[in-house]
């Protein structure tokens, strides 16, 4: 029965995708449900991050307008899309011109999370609390779903909001920090270009190294 629901849910998915012309993974029979998350950097029509939760055999997904936030006052626009399959968490590429989502497609981040309370219940009240555990992004975060709207025209917005601890600061803005893939190193021009990944851990810094380091854990404020 899992197997089925999750094919199902990814009809959607295959629907807008020509797999003869992307190289975007065809779903595959589910396996057994793990914990993994992924967010990769999309420049489509307009760059956004694609957050996207593992749960069920599939990737719950919303595209983050302004990308993830590590200060507790930023609330993101997370608008809720077709859940994707498992194999494209590891999905790192250029989408064709013309095809759906078409530019390229980077990993900015993945490791796994786990929710605070049950998952289910908290799709469904539009109030899911979870951790991460990233390589970039860790600590406690909450997707709310927001009251619809007629010019919403069906969309699930949401929002993406950090949880104050010791992951959270002020200003804190990794997408700034970070401009290259996780995965390979390589930026959004060097993917676009198709040039061959090359592994460097001085490349995952875009910034000087003490606003990077900002990203890591920080002591509450007494």
């Amino acid at each position: 029965m899992a197997r089925a629901a999750s094919g199902t849910r990814l009809a959607a998915y295959k629907a807008k995708r020509d797999f003869a012309k992307t190289p975007e993974p065809k779903p595959k029979p589910a396996r057994k449900s793990g914990n993994s998350f992924v967010i990769q950097k999309h420049a489509a029509r307009r760059t956004h991050f694609d957050f996207r939760l593992e749960h069920d055999g599939a990737l719950k997904s919303w595209a983050v307008t302004r990308g993830p936030s590590l200060d507790p006052s930023q609330k993101r626009l997370a608008v809720m899309t077709e859940d994707h399959p498992l194999e494209y968490g590891k999905f790192e590429g250029v989408i064709p011109k013309g095809e759906y989502g078409g530019g390229p497609v980077m990993i900015w981040d993945e490791g796994t999370w786990e929710p605070i309370g049950d998952p289910d219940e908290g799709l469904a009240k539009g109030d899911l609390k979870f951790r991460l555990h990233g390589k970039r992004l860790k600590g406690d975060f909450v997707l709310v779903r927001m009251k619809p709207r007629k010019e919403d025209r069906g969309r699930q917005n949401w929002l993406l909001i950090k949880k104050r601890d010791d992951y959270a600061g002020d200003g804190l803005e990794p997408t700034e920090d970070y401009d290259t893939s996780v995965k390979s190193g390589r930026t959004m021009d060097q993917i676009e270009s198709g040039d061959v990944p090359v592994w460097s851990s001085k490349a995952q810094k875009k910034t000087p190294a003490k606003r990077a380091k900002a990203v890591g854990p920080r002591k509450r404020a007494r």
